[in-house]
């Protein structure tokens, strides 16, 4: 499944690890970080994860979470909420051409 992609933990962490290259977080919701980053960055199978101006939305399975709870913990925190756990992280991407930017939503339920 697409979620639990190398390609997503590696975006993930790049946000994390370089956020001047961030374009853009919204906290869109309690539960919601709506992230933007620059789609010159290298994503292997950008083209299936990050697809042109469409949404294309996953249920993160359970291992995929556990092993990489810090990482979104982490994005869990920019929505400026406590963190109170969750069972549930859906992650909401997109290529958004005419902005020149991959869309990274998380969902936290």
């Amino acid at each position: 499944m697409a979620s639990n992609s190398d390609s997503l933990f590696f975006i993930l962490s790049y946000i994390k690890r370089h956020p001047d290259d961030l374009v853009k977080a919204i906290p869109a919701y309690d539960n919601v970080i709506r992230l933007f980053i620059s789609d010159k960055v290298k994503v292997s199978d950008a083209e299936i994860y990050f697809p042109d101006n469409s949404l294309m939305v996953n249920r993160l399975k359970l291992d995929f979470i556990s092993q990489h709870g810090k990482l979104l913990d982490d994005f869990f925190q920019m929505t400026g909420r406590q963190l109170r756990g969750y069972h549930e992280v859906w992650v909401s991407t997109a290529h958004l051409t005419n902005r020149n930017v991959y869309l990274v939503e998380l969902s936290y339920e």
